[in-house]
């Protein structure tokens, strides 16, 4: 897993590229606070070598709770920023603070 940031000069972005290594996996998504949990928005990209990618464009100066869905399987980002406690779905989230 890995998050690559890249913050805009001309903008209040943060291209945000989430990355994920899943080589049996057939759909995986990004969901979080910044898509409403919503696994049909951010869909990552199958590539050859069995990687997912996919870029984000999210707001500067703000902290977001994110996690991933492989093939129906929530999980957490190991290098996520920090992780805190989801209530509703009783297990930590990630956390990406831009």
């Amino acid at each position: 897993m890995a998050i690559k940031k890249q913050y805009l000069k001309s903008k209040p972005i943060c291209k945000v590229t989430f990355t994920l290594l899943a080589k049996e996996a057939k759909k995986v998504a990004v969901v979080g606070d910044f898509n409403d949990w919503d696994t049909k928005v951010s869909q990552l990209r199958k590539l050859k070598n069995g990687t997912f990618k996919g870029i984000l464009d999210l707001e500067k100066e703000k902290t977001y709770e994110f996690r991933y869905v492989v093939d129906g399987i929530y999980l957490n980002d190991d290098q996520a920023d920090s992780y805190v406690w989801n209530d509703y779905a009783s297990t930590e989230n990630s956390v990406l603070e831009l």
